[in-house]
This record gives C-alpha cells, structure tokens and sequence, in this order.
C-alpha cells in the first residue's frame, strides 16, 4: 500500500489547525507551532476565544460535539490537524463526557477526511493502555484495552479502536497517535486542581515543609512529562514523515520516594483499600472531582519505553519527570494560569 508522505511546506510553510488549543496541552502546542519556521499559520480552535495571541495564530470558536457546527470549513487547505481537544468533567455523567470525547473526536476524524487534511495526530495517552508492570517498561505494541471503568481511560481505548478502522478507510491520512504520561506546566496549576483536586484542595499550603506525609501506596508509581516537551513531540510528528503510536515520557518514574523528596515530606506506608474508600465516599458527596475509578486506574498504568519517539521523531524531553511536576506544584501554591478559559487562574 502506498502511503502518504508528510506535508512538504510551501513558500510560506505549513497550515496547522489546533483542535482544543487552549487548555494544557493546547497552549504548548500552538506555543511550539507559532515558534516554527516550518510552520507558516496556526489555527486554534476552541469553545471560547482566549485573550492570548501568539505569532502567527487565528482563532475559530467551535464546539466539536454532535450538534457544534460543520468541522469541515475549519480544515479546509490545512496541512495538519492536531486533535487535543478533551472534557474530563464531569464525572458523575460519563454520558455528557462520551458525546465531547469520542463523538467529538469521531466528528473530527471525519471532518478531517472530508476536507482532504493529510496528517491527524491525535492525542491519544497512557491511560490507553491495559494495565501493566511497574518495573519495566512497554513499548507502543502493549494492549490498549483501559481501564473499563474510568470514564477517561475506557474513551482513550474505544478512540484507539476508532483509529483503526479509520486507518483501514483513509489510507490518504498520516495517522499519528501521542500516547503522553502525565502532562505538567506551571501554568496548567490552576487547571489541573480543579479538574481533579477541587476547591478543597489547599493549593497554596502544598509546599516543602509543610505537608507532613505523602502516602505511599501500592502501585503508586507513574511517568510524568512537561507540556513544552510534549508539544515539541507534537511538532515533530507533523513535520516529519511518521506515522502510528509513540509512547512519550521523561525519566525519572514518580513514586512516593521522589514525591516525598519534592515536598520535604516522610512516606507513610498505608494499605490502598481505605484511602479508596475515603475518595469514593468524598466524591459521591461531591467534594472531589475525580472518582474512585481513576484512582484505580492510576495504580494499574505500566510505566512506557518513549525509546521510539526519541529515534524516529528526533525528540528529547528537556526537563526531568521531577522538574515537570515541581513546575506543577510552584503553579499550585502561586495560583498560576494563563489568559485562556481553561487555564484561567
């Protein structure tokens, strides 16, 4: 079978639209992309207008929903579309969650073939995968099958079947699947708390010295990522000529040791059943945002071999897992964000 090559940028240089440009990971993106020579416009696309304005980028509000307006006029003459765009809240209606992150997406995907884009890059991510070791590392072939009952990970795994059907019936699209750890940035603090520690999270005391014990439990070993590195992944796989899933993540894996390090704080060995228990009762009562489920997800995410991203995409992260989260935790205790809804501080 003949596949498509990557986009050859013209005079000017390649048209990116962003699909979801301005939460975490959307705002690296665009940021990356509007710093690119090879790259001659961006289009970000967004529920809300942000009061943020990048080099070379023109914002389009759109909701990709099933009833959110015609996709295809928004990708029309691009060279890539970047798929982003994600709903994590809210939790107690995994029904409103399914028609913006997999019927979205689906709208997407179709859109971007009617329009005759040449690349997709979805972002797809780790917890996509089945569960796995957490003392060893699995390349892009481990099974992607979730976590069936977290909302996030089951619609990260049904969008990785989708995907292959849509391989099979668009071969004249460069298909790329990012398959990122855990995304920190300063700037996504705000953010990031609400989503899934909620207003009772005490941001501002969560610093060195201050929290006396970081429970260590079992399982609780993960990979994190700076989202600056992460879109310079996302870059890359746009302008070279790749294609399928990359694993990506930065060394070292978080555990409660390295947590512990970051807040100056001793470990405190507890058993997993009651801490699940007090989460699951603290979000029927509404008082955290994420469920029970996630947390269980979380424990059972094997730790990824980001060995094929560093060969074929070029690509080396620039800040430690460690770094990447101490910039989240500074974000915390500042209350830090950026111009843009999502990110609001």
């Amino acid at each position: 079978m003949n596949r498509p090559a990557s986009p050859q940028p013209g005079d000017d240089g390649l048209r990116v639209v962003v699909v979801g440009a301005t939460g975490n990971v959307g705002t690296s993106v665009v940021q990356a992309c509007a710093d690119s020579p090879a790259v001659a416009s961006v289009l970000g696309i967004a529920r809300r207008a942000p009061d943020w304005s990048p080099a070379k980028t023109a914002w389009e509000t759109a909701d990709i929903e099933p009833d959110g307006p015609d996709l295809v006029p928004l990708f029309a003459g691009a060279d890539a579309v970047i798929h982003l765009a994600w709903k994590f809240q809210p939790t107690h209606d995994p029904a409103q969650t399914w028609q913006t992150n997999v019927l979205g997406s689906v709208r997407v995907f179709e859109a971007v073939a009617a329009a005759g884009v040449p690349v997709l890059v979805h972002a797809s991510s780790v917890g996509a995968y089945s569960p796995g070791p957490k003392d060893t590392a699995v390349d892009e072939s481990w099974p992607t099958h979730g976590w069936p009952q977290a909302a996030y990970t089951r619609e990260k795994a049904y969008l990785e079947r989708v995907l292959d059907a849509f391989e099979q019936s668009h071969a004249d699209v460069r298909i790329v699947r990012m398959r990122p750890a855990f995304l920190f940035k300063r700037t996504s603090a705000s953010e990031q708390r609400r989503i899934f520690g909620g207003r009772l999270l005490p941001g501002r005391l969560v610093r060195p010295g201050l929290i006396p014990a970081v429970p260590d439990l079992a399982g609780l070993r993960f990979q994190a990522l700076h989202t600056d590195d992460a879109a310079a992944a996302y870059l890359a796989a746009v302008t070279r000529d790749v294609r399928g899933p990359f694993n990506l993540a930065a060394d070292p894996p978080i555990d409660a040791e390295a947590l512990a390090g970051l807040l100056q704080a001793r470990r405190l060995s507890l058993p997993t059943a009651p801490v699940r228990a007090a989460l699951a009762a603290a979000w029927r009562l509404h008082l955290v945002p994420a469920s029970p489920d996630l947390f269980d997800a979380v424990l059972r995410l094997p730790l990824m071999d980001a060995s094929r991203a560093r060969t074929e995409l070029g690509w080396q992260p620039r800040h430690t897992a460690l770094q990447a989260v101490e910039a989240f935790l500074t974000g915390l205790r500042e209350g830090a964000g950026m111009s843009t809804a999502p990110l609001a501080a």
